[in-house]
């Protein structure tokens, strides 16, 4: 038997769990000294309490999850006689996948008739969400781990996510972002415009001045980078700003068409610890990033 296992960083809820049959691992953050675990005590994230404390000046932290967290998702699989497939966020952005690793080396060891396979999304929140859904659906498909990793060598970088930030205060006290110049973003209208590379890390690449040529920049990425755009999902994710979303999706439409497949999620609050309020990026199939 195989299991299928993600994280909260993917954007992944317990409904998409429970459809693709995707075990979660939640991705810590903490407030005030309390550590939470998203959808570990719940199934929704009330993302408007949590976006509303980061308004009023709520910082959050995030860590890594320890070696000994990773060992008790996967010793019950290994030791039940199942394989694991692990479809994850960016390793160019935690830490924590060396704890992972170390676990999965001394599990293996333990249980050497057992296999390990994971795709690294080399992304965040709604690119990984794309590519969580569409490795689901191949395992729906009745595709073999094999065939989805053959897959994920060629189509990882085929998901391509640019976001526009409205504070950068969150992204310039985690230091995931490159090329943030000091006066980005502080300034009313400017929404600077930030991608993730083919490294699985982010960068700024640009500013725009206002709301509408920035939702109007983020469609242009679609126009001049899509392939196959209308045979795939394009996901919209974003931290609180469903107005900008409205706008976002009415734009693409008048492009694509209605039948778009569009799926829109909340950014969790792990990453929202980091990219703040009203932020919203677009995730589609592309030629390339």
């Amino acid at each position: 038997m195989l299991t299928l296992f993600s994280d909260t960083d993917c954007d992944v809820t317990p409904a998409i769990a429970r459809e693709y049959g995707y075990k979660v691992i939640p991705m810590p953050y903490t407030v005030d000294g309390k550590l939470y675990q998203p959808y570990v005590e719940g199934e929704d994230f009330d993302h408007k309490t949590f976006y509303n404390m980061l308004r009023a000046g709520t910082l959050p932290t995030t860590s890594a999850i320890s070696e000994a967290v990773y060992v008790k998702y996967f010793e019950p699989e290994f030791a039940a006689g199942n394989d694991i497939f692990y479809v994850h966020f960016s390793s160019g952005m935690s830490n924590t996948f060396e704890n992972m690793n170390m676990a999965v080396k001394n599990l293996l060891a333990k249980y050497p008739e057992r296999k390990f396979y994971s795709v690294d999304t080399l992304g965040i929140s709604a690119q990984s969400l794309n590519m969580v859904l569409e490795i689901g659906d191949l395992f729906k498909a009745g595709k073999t781990p094999e065939e989805v990793l053959e897959w994920a060598k060629v189509e990882v970088q085929k998901f391509p996510l640019y976001f526009i930030a409205d504070d950068l205060k969150f992204f310039r006290r985690s230091g995931r972002v490159s090329g943030l110049a000091a006066t980005m973003g502080s300034f009313i209208g400017i929404r600077p415009i930030i991608y993730v590379g083919p490294d699985g890390k982010m960068v700024s690449i640009g500013k725009e001045v206002g709301r509408d040529k920035a939702i109007s920049r983020l469609v242009q990425y679609v126009e001049d980078l899509g392939e196959n755009v209308k045979d795939h999902r394009v996901v919209i994710g974003h931290a609180d700003c469903q107005e900008l979303v409205d706008i976002l999706v009415e734009k693409l439409r008048a492009k694509f068409g209605d039948d778009l497949k569009i799926i829109q999620t909340v950014v969790n609050p792990t990453i929202g610890s980091h990219c703040g309020p009203n932020g919203m990026g677009v995730c589609f199939h592309g030629k390339h990033r």
